[in-house]
């Protein structure tokens, strides 16, 4: 199960109709345009075409929608990539194809836009994928969800102890004092008995006033 033969192969995307086209050299320091293409409604060739993946690689396969004889073949690679969408439209790329060591450039053409949307985010899945591969996080990397830092110790200590406070517990009653409050009255009378705080006599009156 080494060879690559027996790797499995998994489709990725397939356009049931796209149309190639012959486009000219590309000028220097200028992107491609598919308005320089010619009549775009009479494309070099027309097709299906498929993304596949293999183990560790991907291609596009341009293929007769009949027979799936093999029109062209691109390998996609992130590092390299062989398709780049063109200036003036969001349907049209250019390819790159490669047979025997010749490359060559190719116009590739989608009938909807949803049709070519769909081709990009296969493209992009693809390659986030490549790149987890291609670069696994560091054994010894901290979660961002873990604190980082020295652990510290939390562990009671010998002859260490704790005491918790919880909120709504009634506090214990505090003792009534044996003594005499300053109103002369005893531990048990007035008003609520003997607190931990006595209560003092009303200021007298100012000499001669007479209340209003």
């Amino acid at each position: 199960m080494d060879s690559i033969s027996d790797e499995i192969e998994s489709i990725l995307y397939i356009a049931r109709e796209v149309s190639v086209f012959k486009i000219p050299p590309l000028k220097v320091n200028e992107g491609h345009r598919a308005a320089e293409w010619g009549d775009l409604g009479a494309p070099l060739w027309k097709g299906r075409m498929r993304i596949i993946e293999k183990g560790e690689s991907a291609a596009l396969l341009l293929e007769d929608s009949q027979t799936g004889e093999l029109f062209a073949r691109a390998e996609y690679d992130p590092a390299r990539p062989s398709v780049e969408a063109v200036l003036d439209s969001s349907r049209y790329f250019v390819v790159r194809v490669e047979d025997s060591g010749k490359k060559a450039y190719i116009g590739l053409g989608f009938a909807e836009r949803t049709d070519s949307f769909d081709f990009n985010v296969a493209l992009q899945d693809y390659t986030k994928r490549w790149k987890a591969r291609k670069e696994p996080p560091a054994e010894d990397e901290p979660s961002p969800h873990l604190p980082s830092g020295p652990k510290k110790d939390y562990s009671l200590k010998e002859g260490q102890t704790f005491s918790i406070s919880i909120p709504g517990r009634n506090k214990p009653a505090a003792s009534k004092s044996s003594g005499t409050n300053l109103l002369g009255g005893g531990g048990s009378s007035g008003g609520g008995g003997g607190g931990a705080f006595p209560l003092l006599p009303p200021p007298p009156s100012g000499g001669g006033a007479r209340k209003r």
